[in-house]
């Protein structure tokens, strides 16, 4: 299985909840299976937000990297592993503070976790529903 297809288990749409957000994110393969692209809707402390974001293999890092785009114009980075059933998302590379680390149901329909970073975070959870 290619590093890329680990991500399957994402692949729907999803609904977004914790303390201070609500939303939807949905996961899709784009092209031949090239990348996963994922579509974002938010509302965090009453601001709505959208965005998209590219996710494939870097040959270079030997690691799942993407490229998020906001609505606001900002460009940003993250790193995503899924091991068995723990997702993780770092902020930049493996190296980062800054992450979210969630586990996966055993039915894989429900991702329980949090935003952490040195003096923050905040919980979230992924329900699938489409």
């Amino acid at each position: 299985m290619s590093e890329l297809q680990s991500l399957a288990p994402l692949i729907g749409i999803w609904k977004v909840e914790g303390p201070g957000h609500h939303g939807t994110v949905s996961y899709e393969w784009f092209g031949d299976g090239a990348f996963v692209v994922q579509r974002v809707e938010l509302v965090s402390d009453g601001e709505a937000s959208r965005g998209v974001e590219y996710i494939g293999f870097d040959a270079e890092t030997g690691t799942l990297r993407s490229h998020y785009f906001s609505n606001t114009g900002k460009i940003l980075e993250y790193t995503y592993e899924l091991a068995g059933r723990t997702l993780t998302i770092w902020f930049g590379g493996t190296d980062s503070p800054a992450k979210f680390v969630g586990e996966f149901d055993a039915g894989l329909a429900v991702n329980t976790g949090a935003w952490q970073w040195p003096g923050g975070g905040y919980e979230s959870t992924m329900t699938r529903v489409g």
